[in-house]
């Protein structure tokens, strides 16, 4: 019983003591996942997907706003849409996991697939003469995702 109970406060103080250590030293996490996560391990930082996230906003924003107005000349309006769509491509594939893996379940589950429809969306914009059907489920899929992963 003795044993026991000094195995337990040991455990206990030593889980307090890690506990305490972790939390006084703010730069240790960087070095953890050195050791503890695999080298090809995409760790995305919260700030990185905040900034990635706004930057992929803008471009629905955009994107949206070029969708809406009809009033130019359709080349003009077509190159916009078909310029737009590649940006959002290229941050949605650095948000994406890929092989490398990502530290954002949501993003292993939905951003390669948001990226294949941003690429169909691209290609039937880009035809002659355009469609533009998959452009404005683009921008709708943002609002479905979000509203299921928050």
């Amino acid at each position: 019983m003795r044993i026991k109970r000094s195995c337990f406060i040991l455990g206990v103080s030593w889980l307090c003591f890690s506990t305490l250590f972790v939390t006084s030293c703010s730069d240790i996490a960087p070095m953890v996942r050195k050791v503890t996560y695999p080298p090809d391990f995409n760790y995305v930082s919260g700030e990185d997907l905040r900034s990635r996230m706004n930057q992929m906003a803008a471009q629905i924003q955009l994107l949206d706003q070029a969708l809406f107005d009809t009033t130019g000349a359709e080349p003009d309006r077509q190159r916009q849409v078909v310029a737009v769509l590649r940006q959002i491509e290229k941050v949605g594939s650095s948000l994406s996991a890929g092989e490398a893996g990502s530290s954002h379940p949501f993003l292993e589950d939905f951003m390669d697939e948001f990226v294949a429809d941003v690429g169909q969306a691209r290609n039937a914009a880009a035809l002659s003469p355009p469609r533009y059907y998959l452009a404005g489920r683009v921008t709708g899929s943002c609002v479905g995702c979000h509203k299921v992963n928050r």
